[in-house]
């Protein structure tokens, strides 16, 4: 995956994401892109994020979910709206819904792949259903809610 990624393009005040945004220092710092109609995140776990030895921890799983579908939403609306996603006013999302699944183990030393879909956009609400693999084996499946993201957070 080449070129900026969706999170490239948030603004600064809220780039602060401990998953996703680029200006978190100890944040997971996730990149996200499109591949046709799918949006696809690529993540390698560090050692911190062990359940039992050689296992991932299913909090962080479900961060990725999460900051992966918020990600995807914002770039969606952008889409729809035949917008670049460095244009103002910038679409910004929060979770109103998280919903994982946990298929099985999933194993610490290989880069996981989260891929999302778009299950529907309504108004300023953005449904978006996510999977996580490792080695090509769904280990998680979610749902995230996404909601525009209130003035209110901007101050």
């Amino acid at each position: 995956m080449t070129g900026p990624a969706f999170q490239d393009h948030y603004p600064e005040n809220v780039a602060h994401c401990y998953g996703c945004g680029r200006l978190n220092e100890r944040g997971l710092q996730i990149r996200t892109h499109w591949e046709g109609e799918e949006s696809v995140t690529r993540f390698h776990p560090r050692s911190e994020h062990i359940a039992i030895p050689g296992y991932v921890y299913g909090g962080l799983l479900a961060s990725l979910v999460d900051c992966h579908g918020t990600g995807t939403a914002a770039a969606a609306m952008y889409r729809q709206e035949g917008r670049p996603m460095d244009t103002l006013p910038a679409f910004r999302f929060v979770t109103a819904s998280l919903h994982v699944d946990y298929l099985r183990p999933t194993p610490m030393d290989v880069e996981l792949e989260i891929r999302g879909r778009v299950k529907e956009i309504k108004g300023k609400r953005v449904v978006v259903e996510a999977t996580v693999s490792a080695r090509g084996q769904i280990t998680a499946r979610g749902e995230v809610v996404a909601v525009q993201m209130p003035e209110s957070f901007n101050a």
